[in-house]
């Protein structure tokens, strides 16, 4: 143990809890039942950090415990300043207890002493035995500790991690020996140690170069001078106390030593319940790993699903090819995967596909067969154009029903071989997304893990990583069989644990068989459809970016009176705040000027470089991530941009795009709605765009059945200015530009839950004048106030709501102790069900449409953005849809209020729109 390679590590576990729960991206975890879990996942991944780096064999995680000490029979106000801890963080403890225990760590919690004297006790232990090491903590306190045997790291000081003997020298200008009698003299407001009045460390350290100890300053006390001379000698008295407060003990009555606090093998079951609890994905896969290289058999029996990939099989011949092709075409479900070389379904290629299916005696069976793995020395392989002609009659079968994972993917790069993927009856992805799309993440590794308890084999295991990374085609096969063969396997047991659920939960099964399952083969059309991008005229709005680009830099840095970069928060900072004097608005966690946007756009409405650096910002996305970024997009096969929809990512049921993202293109500033130009139609076609007016609202009205939205819908009144003349109190046709648009601000605004003080931001007022906007509008609008209050209320008894379709939005957060959190998960409750339907709603209009191109030439839907479809339309034909597509638009649902899609025609999607 006195190998200086393996240290004794001793670890602060109360320093450590303090600093992960006040990391703010920790502070946003929690797992799908609402408990908050970053502080329990800092704690343990600065553990998991520390024994990776050193290796310990011998060490001790130390927390306080409950209740009080000594010092506070020795100073009743000890501590006293400090607020209770908060409950979000107290609910962590227990779990992290229960975590470095089963890891196998030594846990101490000693009652009537704080983790700093049983760690100063151990520390002081080892050291007289000559035994190296090292205390894990941020607390300055425990430099007295530090010895040429003890020293001290804190993992969250980048720049100076270590503290030694000099460390402690350079850091404090005292000797390690000397800083008792330094943290007695300043005192120390945080533990309420009282120390001298406004002797600060400079001063402390003057006297002790002078006076050695604080027994010699306070031998010396009437030689000090000044004002710091009086505090110096009123202090005497409680000098002695304070220095005791300072002091760590060593001489706790502990009952292990250093040598007997051994690590242990970690309870690989207790780890595997705690992660699966918290929901700590990776570790649960690092553990379910481990256990799967026990030896002995009861761990591998009760080790997650037994998957035995020796019995996946790998398809070469067309004799083994004709015997699985037979077993499916027979199976009543068999699982579907396809291997390629892309994430992109318009570049990949395929390379192979795999197969799973449960056999008469209720064993599943897997297999893969490549078709186009083209590495040295690959062995040969049945002809991938061959393979796809035998089996396209069963591709395409709608009565032999498939079940894949994200099978949209599958579909669309079959698509390319002139095959139809039919019969697609399940997806797992879509199977987890309907039942709680809030629970998990819905990608295969995640949801085998988190239902089946089951570690999948990552890509990057077969693959590599980085640049590095091989194409499917080139990873051998000994290696890509079991992986492949691995997916349809887990899809169909996937499949065979969601589907009951799913069944059992007739809203969300309704939105499975209803509207997301028949949508993913529309969706894959829309994609393969893709959209006509003119780059040019993209590369033609980039150079005149760029050059507005370089005006607004020479025009900033004139008001500045000096170059700097307009991206560095620091040197706006020094700008800003420090040269032009410009309002504090806001404060950063670290006490810095803000310069976010939110703080730039209120010191705009006064200043001209704040609105530059604005303008600046906008421009240059503008210009990175669409005029620089969309012309290299364009597919050099068919010439267009071909975006791919993301039906599993958004809670609410919204669908996401990526690559490009078409949600996101910018339409409130000119130079965003110029980006919508270069979406253009063909020679001889028109782009067609049909927006539903008003969906949350109308939603609102059908909802609440508040007599004053329906009827300024049954009427066809302009909302906006119908809310305008309830809430100020003036005639329809008065309403004013602004008061419409305030009223707008709050129509939307409540809809979203938005404060008083959220509303006062947003139409530039006062809190007060806010509110009573707000209830005003309550009072106009009761049957809103009274919506909003019995949806939290279910919500916080159910602990979800629904949309008008059954679709569900879980709410973990809905009876959490924390208010904002709470908070939050109301406006969450109240605005879901809205923007839930809106979002059915689309998706159920895109079916309805769907299946009425089906039988028309010449028109083709290539894009969905929010609550808008767009459609590229033959000349010949655009009377026609213009009436056609509103009319289907508007008939999918009956609601209270009619339910309107306004439709443009032009040129290119701006025109449109």
């Amino acid at each position: 143990m006195s190998d200086k390679k393996s240290p004794f590590i001793l670890v602060d576990g109360s320093s450590y809890l303090f600093r992960a729960f006040h990391v703010p991206q920790l502070q946003r975890m929690t797992n799908s039942k609402g408990m908050m879990t970053g502080a329990v996942f800092g704690v343990i991944n600065m553990l998991k950090s520390l024994i990776n780096e050193y290796q310990p064999s011998h060490m001790a995680v130390v927390f306080d415990a409950k209740g009080k000490t000594f010092r506070n029979e020795l100073y009743p106000e000890y501590k006293a300043n400090r607020p209770p801890m908060p409950e979000e963080l107290r609910e962590q403890i227990a779990p992290i207890h229960e975590i470095v225990k089963a890891m196998g760590l030594p846990l101490l919690v000693i009652d009537g002493v704080e983790a700093d004297d049983v760690i100063g006790t151990l520390a002081d232990q080892a050291s007289r035995s000559g035994i190296e090491t090292i205390i894990s903590t941020g607390d300055k306190d425990m430099a007295q500790l530090v010895t040429e045997h003890v020293t001290l790291i804190n993992t969250m000081d980048k720049n100076n991690p270590i503290t030694d003997r000099e460390r402690v020298i350079e850091k404090f200008g005292v000797k390690p020996e000397q800083i008792i009698d330094y943290l007695a003299l300043v005192g120390d407001k945080v533990d309420n140690i009282p120390g001298v009045d406004k002797c600060g460390p400079k001063t402390a350290v003057k006297w002790l170069a002078e006076y050695e100890s604080m027994q010699g300053v306070i031998d010396n006390a009437d030689k000090v001078g000044g004002k710091i001379g009086e505090n110096l000698r009123s202090a005497l008295e409680q000098l002695p106390l304070s220095y005791e407060l300072a002091t760590i003990k060593l001489d706790c009555e502990l009952e292990k030593t250093p040598q007997e606090l051994q690590i242990e093998e970690p309870d690989f079951e207790e780890l595997k319940a705690l992660y699966g609890d918290m929901e700590f994905k990776r570790w649960l896969t690092e553990v379910l790993q481990a256990k799967g290289e026990q030896s002995d058999e009861s761990a591998a029996e009760e080790n997650s699903l037994q998957i035995d990939r020796s019995k996946y099989e790998t398809i070469f011949d067309k004799e083994h090819f004709a015997k699985w092709l037979q077993k499916l075409t027979k199976a009543e479900l068999f699982a579907f995967d396809t291997e390629t070389t892309s994430l992109d379904y318009v570049e990949a290629e395929l390379v192979g596909m795999s197969f799973a299916f449960e056999n008469d005696k209720g064993e599943t069976e897997a297999a893969y067969l490549p078709v186009a793995h083209s590495y040295m020395g690959a062995p040969e392989q049945l002809e991938r154009d061959w393979v796809l002609s035998e089996m396209k009659l069963l591709l395409e079968s709608e009565e032999h029903k498939k079940v894949g994972q994200n099978l949209k993917y599958d579909k669309s790069v079959l698509d390319k071989y002139q095959i139809k993927l039919g019969g697609i009856e399940f997806d797992t992805m879509l199977e987890s997304y309907c039942l709680n799309s809030v629970a998990s993440r819905h990608d295969m590794d995640t949801l085998a893990l988190h239902h089946l308890n089951h570690a999948n084999i990552k890509f990057e295991e077969i693959a590599g990583k980085g640049k590095a990374q091989l194409t499917f085609d080139q990873i051998d096969l000994e290696q890509a069989s079991p992986y492949a063969a691995e997916d349809a396997d887990i899809t169909l047991k996937l499949h065979q644990k969601l589907w009951p659920e799913l069944k059992a939960a007739e809203g969300p099964k309704q939105i499975f068989e209803e509207i997301e399952m028949p949508l993913l083969k529309v969706l894959s059309d829309i994609e393969l459809n893709g959209v006509l991008v003119d780059g040019n005229l993209l590369g033609e709005k980039s150079h005149q970016f760029g050059e507005r680009l370089v005006e607004l830099e020479r025009e900033a840095y004139e008001i500045a009176g000096e170059e700097f970069n307009l991206g560095s928060p620091k040197q706006l900072q020094a700008i800003f705040f420090e040269k032009l004097g410009l309002p504090i608005i806001k404060k950063t966690p670290k006490g810095q000027p803000s310069t976010a946007e939110e703080v730039l756009h209120e010191l705009a409405l006064d200043y001209p470089l704040p609105k530059l650096i604005l303008e600046h910002r906008s421009l240059s996305k503008l210009k990175s991530t669409y005029t620089d970024k969309l012309p290299k997009m364009i597919n050099a096969t068919t010439g267009r941009v071909h975006t791919s929809y993301h039906q599993a990512v958004a809670a609410t049921g919204r669908l996401s795009s990526k690559d490009p993202n078409l949600q996101n293109i910018p339409i409130k500033t000119k130079e965003g709605r110029s980006i919508r130009t270069a979406f253009v139609a063909p020679q001889g076609y028109q782009i067609l765009a049909a927006d539903y007016s008003q969906i949350e609202l109308r939603i609102m009205a059908h909802l609440s059945q508040d007599a004053g939205l329906l009827n300024a819908f049954a009427n066809d009144l302009d909302v906006h200015s119908a809310t305008a003349a309830e809430v100020f109190d003036v005639a329809i046709d008065e309403v004013t530009t602004n008061q419409r648009r305030n009223a707008k601000a709050i129509n939307f605004g409540l809809i979203y839950g938005m404060s008083a003080f959220g509303l006062a931001k947003q139409i530039d007022t006062d809190r007060n004048t806010a509110q009573d906007y707000i209830n005003t509008y309550f009072a106009r609008y009761p049957g809103v106030e009274t919506y909003m209050e019995s949806t939290k209320e279910k919500a916080a008894e159910l602990g979800y709501v629904e949309t008008l379709f059954g679709r569900r939005l879980y709410l973990p957060e809905i009876n959490s102790k924390n208010g904002l959190r709470r908070k939050g998960a109301e406006r969450t409750a109240i605005n879901a069900p809205m923007q839930g339907s809106a979002a059915d709603i689309i998706k159920l209009a895109m079916l309805k449409v769907g299946e009425w191109l089906q039988a028309q030439q010449g028109i083709k839907m290539i894009m969905q953005v929010h609550d808008e479809l767009v459609f590229e339309v033959r000349d010949d034909l655009i009377e026609m849809a213009k009436e056609k597509i509103p009319a289907i638009m508007g008939s999918v649902v009956q609601l209270s209020v009619p339910l309107i899609a306004d439709v443009g025609v032009g040129d290119n999607w701006d025109q449109a729109h």
